[in-house]
């Protein structure tokens, strides 16, 4: 939660946000804090259930949309400011990941902000227990929900590909977690 609610400080005042995969809708609430107003956020959840939650959360006088569909499905001509992409890119296969990455770098207007914050492998700390967690997770999730990845694909090419600049990068949990903030070049 605290690699979410740290990036918050580098959404602008009056922005369009696209959030992918949002859960219960808690950040919701945290985004009123720094932003009561003047927000137009799309919400986009492929779970009826956690857009139901998501429904009761206050978000102040900003705008928002809620969305019940897959990120793959979801069709807006709108561009956006800033995405937030939670937790979300560990659900999927590489090949998957990529097709996602592209729909939502062209929903990004240039200059545009892109708060990813995901599990990570990638760094040399803890590297034993961080391959038996992701084991232990993937397994369980793969039997309760059906999550079609069996291992974290690393976003940084993506980024760099796309030749996105890292405006902050910051790590939790032993390195386990990383939280970028990215920014959208061209």
């Amino acid at each position: 939660m605290n690699a979410q609610v740290n990036q918050l400080a580098f959404i602008a005042n009056n922005s369009s946000i696209l959030i992918v995969g949002g859960g219960t809708g808690w950040i919701l609430e945290e985004i009123v804090k720094i932003h009561p107003k003047g927000l137009k956020i799309t919400y986009v959840e492929i779970s009826s259930k956690m857009i139901d939650l998501s429904k009761a959360r206050n978000c102040g006088n900003n705008e928002v949309l809620l969305i019940n569909s897959s990120i793959e499905e979801f069709d807006d001509e709108q561009y956006f400011d800033c995405i937030l992409t939670p937790f979300l890119f560990d659900n999927f296969s590489a090949e998957r990941c990529g097709k996602v990455f592209q729909k939502l770098n062209f929903m990004l207007n240039n200059k545009g902000l892109w708060l990813l914050v995901d599990f990570t492998a990638h760094s040399s700390r803890g590297v034993w227990w961080k391959k038996l967690f992701l084991y232990v997770m993937y397994k369980f999730f793969s039997v309760l929900s059906h999550v079609e990845a069996k291992a974290l694909v690393n976003m940084i090419p993506f980024f760099e590909n796309a030749e996105y600049k890292i405006v902050e990068e910051r790590f939790y949990y032993s390195q386990f977690i990383q939280a970028i903030v990215f920014q959208k070049q061209k």
